[in-house]
């Protein structure tokens, strides 16, 4: 390979195998207590884009998260990964994604879904 092309491709291979792969982040972070097609302890997340907090009908919503009326946009989804109780207090969610990297990747691949 020349070396003008191999300067451009290495960098873009490196740093898509050192991306954070969005479905097993979902799978591991989230699976626990959502999936993308039906409820568990937690709403069904697939088509949350554009939805507002608290609609899934077949779900079992904290009063706190109904009232809240948020329209889940790739911003309200990163406040509320980073930090449920600061974005609506009194909700049932405890887990946080720490991580802005994962965050994105996991909000990333709930786009798609």
């Amino acid at each position: 390979m020349r070396g003008w092309l191999l300067a451009i491709w290495l960098p873009l291979a490196v740093a898509a195998q050192s991306a954070p792969n969005g479905k097993e982040l979902f799978d591991k972070r989230c699976g626990g207590c959502h999936a993308l097609d039906r409820d568990k302890e937690g709403p069904r997340l697939g088509g949350v884009f554009g939805r507002t907090s608290g609609t899934v009908p077949s779900f079992g919503y904290s009063d706190a998260v109904k009232k809240a009326r948020i329209v889940w946009t790739e911003e309200m989804l990163e406040k509320w990964l980073a930090d449920p109780e600061k974005v609506v207090p009194g909700n049932d969610m405890t887990f946080q994604v720490g991580k802005a990297e994962e965050r994105r990747a996991i909000i990333d691949y709930l786009k798609t879904r």
